[in-house]
């Protein structure tokens, strides 16, 4: 039996060997504490739960549902961009369902990459924006991300002969893991730039609704031409701790919505339309539970970065996301440091070179841990070493 040789070539997924080592250790009766992984603690709204109760009881939802997501459920996502963003959207045209924003990215590969094509990814951002390349056989170029700049990927060193094979640019902000945000101005370069190379823009905004210190994030697609050659990808996942209903959407140019819903039309059949239900309710309903909390995230980033400092490792407060992004002491890489924790703290934290090459030397914190884990975390770091 022969794998696909794409496979060969496809590094193991950085989540899921973070979740085999700690398996590993809580078999052994170890208490671990996983500041890995961004899936929220905080439980998924009792409105929209409530919500999901009753429409699960529907026979009619019990059917296929409609491969491009209920009309009803597109509709809300269109009001939901024009209320937050006064950005206009077509329902039917330019508003696709996803079952979860990762798949969704994943298959827009499938749509636009051919096996020897570029993509343009951050050199620090989630993995799937590479992973999907690789599993079309395709190339990643990574642009890279500095500090010194932001952490704002920059597309303008890629090189011609890169650009004359490029399909993609991926680009999310607030970015994970960094906690990065980009301005408008850097948006209307971004979009300049791909109408120049003939690419399409795909921006992740799955954290557009976690800012703090009064941050709110902006749609790319509130940018003059975006709908040119911009899609945009929004997720419930991390707005209303919705991870496991595998509920999001993508907004914008009518032609990319339309490729991506023929991969999905001929892949999977649809999200379960009593899901879609809820997410309407979540949408369209208050928005309350949105800003308690984030005041919860702000209080905990608050509570790890003064920690963090008080025992010397460098971080900033980051205006949005549910990450704190960390450099590693002097004398350790990303992934050591790591495994120094995992395996004498106790402490799951995920290597920045896990994001691409621009991550060495960092450490993705997740604050998706209650207050006082999140301070035990610390103090069990400040055990196995002097930091400060």
């Amino acid at each position: 039996m022969r794998t696909a040789e794409c496979l060969d070539h496809l590094a193991p997924y950085l989540f899921a060997q973070i979740d085999k080592k700690r398996d590993a250790l809580v078999e052994q009766g170890v208490d671990v504490i996983s500041l890995g992984i961004g899936d929220p603690d905080l439980p998924t709204p009792d409105h929209i739960v409530d919500a999901m109760v009753d429409a699960v009881r529907k026979p009619e939802n019990h059917r296929y549902p409609d491969y491009e997501g209920s009309l009803a459920y597109r509709t809300a996502c269109a009001d939901w961009m024009r209320c937050r963003f006064g950005v206009e959207v077509d329902p039917k045209t330019e508003v696709l369902a996803l079952i979860g924003s990762k798949e969704g990215i994943a298959h827009l590969h499938t749509a636009f990459v051919d096996p020897g094509d570029y993509v343009l990814a951050p050199s620090i951002g989630y993995p799937v924006y590479s992973g999907g390349a690789t599993l079309m056989s395709a190339q990643t170029y990574f642009m890279p991300m500095r500090e010194g700049d932001g952490f704002l990927a920059d597309f303008d060193s890629v090189p011609e002969d890169v650009l004359a094979k490029a399909k993609i640019m991926f680009l999310g902000y607030p970015n994970n893991p960094t906690g990065a945000v980009a301005t408008g101005e850097y948006f209307d370069r971004a979009i300049a730039f791909c109408l120049d190379h003939d690419l399409l823009l795909a921006h992740d905004n799955a954290y557009s609704e976690i800012g703090f210190d009064g941050y709110r994030a902006p749609s790319i697609l509130e940018r003059p031409r975006a709908r040119e050659c911009c899609i945009e990808f929004f997720s419930l996942s991390k707005a209303y701790n919705m991870t496991g209903w595998r509920i999001a959407f993508a907004a914008g140019n009518a032609k990319a919505i339309a490729a991506l819903g023929t991969v999905k039309n001929n892949l999977d059949s649809g999200q379960f339309t009593a899901i879609q239900d809820a997410a309407i309710v979540a949408l369209t309903g208050s928005q309350q539970c949105i800003d308690d909390m984030c005041a919860i995230y702000e209080r905990r980033r608050d509570l790890i970065v003064d920690a963090l400092r008080a025992i010397g490792v460098e971080c900033e407060k980051p205006r949005a996301t549910i990450y704190v992004w960390a450099k590693v002491p002097h004398g350790y890489t990303s992934e050591s440091f790591a495994t120094e924790l995992l395996e004498r703290a106790h402490v799951i934290v995920t290597p920045g070179s896990g994001y691409g090459p621009d991550g060495e030397g960092y450490i993705r914190i997740s604050l998706t841990t209650p207050d006082e884990r999140l301070l035990e975390a610390v103090r069990r770091i400040k055990g196995i070493a002097d930091l400060s």
